[in-house]
């Protein structure tokens, strides 16, 4: 007996489905038969039929309506068991719907992912178009991060720098050269187009990750008015060498974006209009040499932007006309050689700042205009001489807290 049982094949999936739902239709069923037959017992019985003696006949107009509503129950149930019925293949259609989706995103996926690894920079730059229409048309949203985890690899990727074109030799290396530049640009623009669209709409990116850590953006790239509410952009270890960085009007609320040790060679990056709340943006390690970074009228509102030991040499950090409120910008342990950091006509408000331990030759730290209501400043264990334009510009109203090194102290105070 067990070895007749043992050699019965295993139903498919789908006929073992079927056999279900067929048995669920026929409990149905017999529930609706079960449910008509006692109606109508109950509506003989309410209508006082139950004492009727055997002579009596029931009237025939009273009997025929009580069938005719039975037979009503019946239909009823029976139009359940069709909307179930219907339900459950619906169903069925959408699960085959679905893999037949993710079978052609994945046979998709494959070719674009063997044109983006060709020789050939035109073939790479159809594969990145693939790629980018994929992420478009992803059923689901861990298949769209998949074709962006591979655009972002592909940035990641080392590559041969510029032989430059005086020589004639190097002509065809410097071509190709160019050629391959092509192709990385047009990924950094077209996730720069897909994320500044908003989330929820067609072909919009937010709210998934970017990893750029190590990759080197020497063209513009634009964020501007980008939402960042969920998922994580990683600059980390990146290399600006010129160009632009553009997150103007972003929103950042509760995501993060990371600069740390990021390095900005005459590149510039605005921030402003910008609104921070609850979000991070971590500059913790950066170099700044040369070029500016730009916060002005940037709106922070429990936000918290990390500068801990940045180096700033000859570049400048502009907060002017910004306003914090509950909000923390940290300087601690930066160095700031012909750096400048500018808070002019900026408005704190319970927010706070911290300069503890940095260090300064030749820096510029300038509040002038600036309103205070409830904030804090502190300079302690800050280093070098006292930057130009602060002690001139802490005047009335002060801050709630300004905590200065000893050595900066005006005389008298």
């Amino acid at each position: 007996m067990t070895a007749n049982r043992k050699s019965q094949p295993i139903p498919e999936e789908g006929e073992l489905r079927l056999w279900r739902v067929g048995r669920a239709l026929s409990w149905t069923f017999a529930a609706a038969v079960l449910v008509s037959g006692g109606i109508f017992y109950g509506l003989v019985t309410l209508l006082g039929f139950e004492e009727i003696d055997a002579t009596a006949k029931l009237d025939a107009k009273t009997l025929f309506d009580l069938v005719k509503l039975s037979f009503g129950v019946v239909a009823g149930a029976g139009a359940l068991v069709a909307l179930v019925v219907a339900y459950r293949r619906q169903r069925v259609d959408e699960a085959g719907a679905h893999r037949e989706a993710t079978r052609l995103h994945t046979e998709r996926f494959s070719q674009a992912v063997d044109k983006l690894g060709s020789d050939s920079p035109a073939v790479r730059l159809g594969g990145v178009h693939a790629l980018a229409g994929l992420a478009d048309d992803a059923p689901t949203k861990d298949l769209r991060q998949t074709c962006i985890d591979v655009l972002c690899a592909y940035l990641q990727l080392p590559f041969t720098p510029d032989p430059g074109n005086s020589d004639p030799a190097h002509q065809e290396r410097h071509h190709q050269y160019l050629a391959l530049r092509k192709v990385r640009h047009t990924i950094l623009r077209l996730i720069g187009d897909h994320y500044r669209r908003p989330m929820g709409t067609p072909r919009s990116w937010q709210g998934c990750d970017l990893d750029f850590t190590g990759v080197t953006i020497d063209c513009n790239m634009d964020f501007s008015d980008a939402v960042f509410s969920d998922g994580t952009v990683n600059f980390s270890q990146a290399v600006f060498s010129g160009g632009a960085l553009y997150f103007n009007r972003a929103v950042f609320s509760g995501g993060a974006l990371y600069f740390g040790d990021a390095v900005f060679s005459g590149s510039t990056v605005y921030f402003s209009g910008a609104v921070f709340s609850g979000g991070t943006v971590h500059f913790s390690d950066a170099v700044f040499s040369g070029g500016a970074l730009y916060f002005s009228g940037a709106v922070f509102s429990g936000g918290t932007v990390h500068f801990s030991d940045a180096v700033f040499s000859g570049s400048t950090v502009h907060f002017s006309d910004a306003l914090f409120s509950g909000s923390t910008v940290h300087f601690r342990d930066a160095a700031f050689s012909r750096g400048a950091v500018y808070f002019r006509g900026a408005v704190f408000s319970a927010g706070t700042v911290h300069f503890r331990d940095a260090v300064f030759s030749g820096g510029t730290v300038n509040f002038r205009g600036a309103m205070f209501s409830g904030s804090m400043l502190h300079f302690r264990g800050a280093a070098g001489p006292v930057p130009d334009g602060l002690l001139g510009a802490l005047g009335t109203p002060v801050p709630t807290t300004v905590t200065l090194a000893a050595a900066w102290l005006p005389e008298g105070a």
